[in-house]
């Protein structure tokens, strides 16, 4: 089996930035052009375990990633906090004046618009990888040309960085998991988080006994996400992260959840990242 690590998106991406800050500087990544890639990689035993986007402070949850770990039965085994920074960058000896046009991932350059208001002349243009267009304007000698990407991009590509933490909202935080086939090998007295999938019988209440149990066996509800059951129209499967302070607490509550529910999944139990 291959001790790589997948991530979505190529070196200097926000992906990369979280493996390195997980792993260590001397992780090795397999870079993936989708979220699906990355999955099969892991299926295939091409890559070891993967890191892979789940919810943003901003944008909410990223709600196909929670089916693609679902539907393909892999098991989260970490979690990562970033904060996410957006970077102006260009080859060297360009002032912002000098751009055209500024190009990076939708969500990059929603969430800089404010900054750009001040540079009506620079056209906004939709990529599909933040660093990708950063290795574009160095490999290419785009002239001209702006990116919007990670200060790890800049580094990697040897750009120059204009402006820095340009979002116009600072406190944006992505929430990442590590995921693979396995369930994670943490003993109990390290696990303070999990992971939860349910669906439960179409009745008045059902999801607010759910929720009582949880409350009485003391666990912290600290993520919740409908999704509907394809199979099923009118059936919802519910997603929730729980945390707690001892195992014991959240096993009593997972003996009571199976039974409760038509369908109980654990997606994952792991360690609690640090905020």
């Amino acid at each position: 089996m291959s001790n790589k690590i997948a991530i979505q998106g190529i070196k200097g991406s926000f992906h990369h930035v979280v493996a390195l800050e997980y792993y260590g500087l001397d992780v090795d990544t397999l870079e993936c052009l989708s979220f699906d890639a990355l999955v099969q990689s892991i299926i295939d035993e091409k890559s070891v375990e993967g890191v892979m986007a789940i919810e943003n402070s901003i944008a909410g949850s990223i709600i196909p990633n929670y089916a693609l770990i679902d539907s393909n039965n892999l098991s989260i085994v970490g979690e990562y906090n970033l904060t996410i920074n957006h970077n102006l960058m260009t080859l060297k000896d360009q002032s912002i004046n000098d751009l055209d046009e500024v190009h990076s991932h939708p969500m990059a350059l929603l969430q800089c618009k404010d900054f750009f208001k001040s540079y009506p002349h620079i056209r906004l243009i939709e990529a599909a990888d933040t660093a990708d267009v950063a290795r574009s304007i160095s490999e290419d000698n785009l002239q001209r040309i702006g990116a919007i990407a990670p200060k790890e991009a800049a580094t990697i590509y040897g750009l120059d960085i204009l402006a820095e933490s340009i979002q116009t909202i600072q406190d944006n935080v992505t929430r990442f998991v590590v995921v693979q086939k396995k369930n994670g090998s943490l003993s109990e007295s390290k696990i303070n988080k999990a992971s939860l999938k349910f669906i439960l019988d179409h009745q008045r209440g059902s999801l607010a006994a759910v929720l009582n149990v949880m409350s009485d066996c003391l666990l912290n509800l600290t993520k919740i996400q409908s999704l509907p059951v394809i199979q099923i129209p009118g059936k919802y499967a519910f997603f929730v992260d729980v945390t707690f302070e001892t195992f014991e607490q959240y096993k009593k509550a997972k003996s009571i959840l199976s039974i409760m529910a038509l369908e109980f999944k654990i997606l994952g139990e792991y360690a609690n990242a640090k905020q």
